[in-house]
């Protein structure tokens, strides 16, 4: 049963259109993440969900029922800002019972149900401390709980941890989860941080100029990417323009410039370990496709060596960095320089082949070229 429920919704400020039909369901008790760049709808259409943007057309429900023209009060929705949103002026657990007390609900139940947010949120012994001398994680803390504490039928959540240090950010990822599934709340999160949005969410919904690029479990869109746009989104930004036909179960690729040609076996399920063609690719015989990996994915090799089984580009070393446990180099190929992660260290001007995997190679039509 879908617990929310976004169908052709559609938003604009002045003449600008935000949102373009945007349909989405989410199930009770599922964690989605809204990702997607600045600017790309993700804020607009969660704050539409909310209630505090007015929506242009379509309809929102949640729980079944349609609150599409419902103020945010009506919603049973509860929002955690970026910002914390606290009341300076109160202590943590003022703070934790302020929609409780909204709500008039009885004195001694916000009492037990404050003590309750701040055990399960590792804030005990703070309940008396004004809030802002109170950590940002231990802020972020309490705004989590204000929201859990009227025990809404959605959290929505709006990038909530891009203001904290990574250590505290890190602890804050698994620590929401936990009590989102612990209490089965449905859980509508905004970020731009694409790691975050792998290791919290059961669904990620992919946005892009105000539409869904693409909406599946992370594996799902790790793997398999639906567009250009979401390979590269997804961390696959080196992009290569190769000359390929399909045949069967394999793809063939034509020697070029700075590369040898190569027959490569094509993917059916996720990470199956073939190449992944994106649907519009299945039938094209001798066109030019776009094949996108990421740094992670390749290897380096020498010059010399002919490895097989794999896409070798032939250059060489133009960068290197070494950001922590393996080298990061520029290589340049061509006129393009890629970026690769490798165990080795090599200097500046080597000549190196990168060795790209089938299951690394994420395939796409070249619009326009024949």
């Amino acid at each position: 049963m879908a617990d929310l429920t976004i169908e052709t919704l559609t938003v604009a400020y002045g003449g600008t259109q935000v949102l373009n039909g945007v349909s989405l369901q989410v199930a009770r008790g599922e964690f989605v993440a809204l990702l997607g760049s600045s600017g790309c709808g993700k804020t607009t259409l969660l704050r539409a969900v909310s209630g505090f943007v007015p929506v242009s057309g379509g309809r929102i429900a949640i729980a079944g029922r349609d609150v599409t023209a419902a103020p945010p009060e009506r919603r049973d929705t509860a929002m955690v800002f970026q910002s914390y949103a606290l009341w300076p002026h109160m202590t943590a657990a003022q703070n934790i019972g302020y929609g409780l007390k909204l709500r008039r609900t009885p004195r001694p139940r916000i009492e037990e149900r404050v003590a309750e947010m701040l055990r399960l949120l590792k804030l005990d012994g703070l309940a008396g401390r004004n809030v802002t001398q109170l950590s940002g994680g231990q802020r972020q803390r309490v705004a989590l709980g204000r929201a859990l504490a009227i025990s809404p039928d959605i959290l929505l959540l709006d990038e909530p941890l891009s203001n904290l240090d990574a250590r505290i950010r890190l602890e804050l990822r698994h620590e929401i989860r936990v009590l989102q599934q612990r209490l089965g709340i449905t859980a509508l999160h905004v970020t731009h941080d694409r790691e975050e949005a792998m290791v919290m969410a059961d669904r990620i919904v992919i946005m892009n100029a105000g539409s869904i690029a693409q909406a599946g479990s992370p594996e799902e869109v790790y793997h398999r990417p639906a567009s250009p746009f979401v390979a590269s989104f997804m961390g696959a930004d080196n992009v290569v323009a190769l000359r390929a036909e399909r045949d069967g179960g394999t793809l063939s690729i034509a020697a070029g410039a700075d590369h040898d040609a190569a027959r490569l076996p094509v993917g059916h399920e996720v990470g199956d370990g073939g190449v992944h063609l994106a649907a519009a690719d299945k039938n094209n015989s001798g066109s030019l496709i776009s094949a996108h990996f990421r740094s992670e994915a390749a290897r380096l090799a020498a010059s010399g060596e002919t490895p097989k089984g794999a896409l070798v580009l032939r250059g060489r070393i133009t960068q290197t960095a070494y950001p922590g446990g393996r080298w990061r180099y520029g290589v340049a190929v061509g006129g393009t320089v890629f970026l690769v992660d490798d165990g080795e260290r090599r200097a500046v001007g080597d000549a190196v082949g990168i060795v790209i995997p089938p299951s690394a190679l994420h395939c796409y039509p070249l619009r326009g070229a024949a």
